[in-house]
């Protein structure tokens, strides 16, 4: 069966065409044929070589595909299923409270998803939504399911709530969606006019071009008459953290999701705990919340957006389109 492996020390170059054998499940295990793939900055930080992986890891942390096989005691699922992947296949509920629960992620500690078939645990699957293919479906596992835990988990917003998104990668997309579907107000940044463009059709209610409004904090607060906003979805990091403190309502919640800015740097401390605001350190979320996530989605019909898909062999160059930050919402690989 085909797969992409990466070589060390890592690099898009490192990427390599293999052969691989199908495994049989074992007691409690499943095998899938994989359908699709999609590229998170996650992966894009294993391809670099940046997290130390095993010489000839399978990279990719979502999956979606079919069950083919079922080991001895898997009741949960039979053949034929769909399924989808969950990125801390030990984290079952509750909360990351050891560093058991988030080990073994696809791609990273284990072989992942650049592969015609998987055998994996059964727990590491949960059932994809019901109307969805492949490629739509392999776009919630990271990225869909970190913007529900930041906002329907941690944050619990509610409706009238204003929501601060930033930018337009899958992250940012998905929590604009999920926050419309609750009824909440939305705010969203970029730096790009045409991206914000793409937003509003999506439903964002404001835009703020970052580049052009350098001290956004400041224009939330007069968008919003000075409250604030209530929840704000953070991936950059340092470079945008202190906007965030500024642009937060009081008593209100920062999801602290990426570094994309970079991994250290100045907090305003004082204004935050003046502002009595919480940020929480989201990665992901567990196998119970994607089961949440999946039944909102088949009843509220939200599809993912996709920029483009690539077969599973142009692996890198997908890698590249993520590097050159040109796409909006998700890339795809069809395997």
């Amino acid at each position: 069966m085909r797969a992409i492996k990466l070589s060390k020390p890592g690099g898009l170059d490192n990427l390599k065409p293999a052969a691989i054998e199908i495994a049989e499940p074992q007691c409690g295990e499943v095998r899938i044929r994989n359908h699709a793939s999609s590229l998170n900055f996650h992966d894009y930080v294993v391809a670099l070589g940046l997290i130390a992986t095993d010489d000839g890891r399978i990279p990719m942390s979502d999956g979606a595909g079919v069950v083919e096989a079922v080991g001895a005691g898997v009741t949960e699922f039979k053949p034929g299923d769909k399924v989808i992947s969950c990125f801390f296949p030990h984290w079952a509920d509750g909360r990351a409270n050891s560093l058991a629960k988030v080990s073994g992620v696809p791609g990273d500690n284990v072989d992942g998803f650049a592969a015609e078939t998987v055998t994996m645990a059964a727990s590491a699957f949960t059932l994809m939504p019901a109307d969805y293919t492949f490629e739509q479906a392999a776009t919630l596992p990271c990225a869909a399911l970190t913007a529900w835990r930041a906002l329907m988990v941690e944050a619990r917003v509610k409706p009238g709530d204003t929501v601060l998104v930033q930018g337009s990668g899958g992250v940012s997309v998905f929590a604009l969606q999920f926050a419309k579907a609750a009824g909440c107000h939305v705010i969203a940044t970029s730096s790009s006019n045409d991206k914000l463009e793409r937003l509003r059709a999506l439903g964002a209610d404001q835009l703020i071009n970052y580049r052009e409004c350098e001290n956004w904090g400041d224009k939330v607060l007069e968008i919003t008459a000075g409250g604030g906003a209530d929840v704000i979805v953070e991936v950059g990091g340092s470079g945008t953290l202190p906007q965030s403190v500024r642009a937060v309502a009081m008593g209100g919640h920062i999801s602290m999701i990426g570094v994309l800015t970079g991994f250290q740097g100045d907090v305003p401390t004082a204004e935050l705990f003046q502002k009595n605001a919480v940020i929480s350190g989201i990665t992901v979320g567990s196998r119970s919340h994607q089961q949440d996530m999946v039944n909102a989605i088949n009843i509220n019909g939200i599809k993912p957006v996709i920029d483009r898909s690539f077969d599973l062999e142009q692996l890198a160059d997908a890698f590249r389109l993520q590097e050159s930050q040109q796409h909006f919402g998700k890339i795809c690989i069809t395997v």
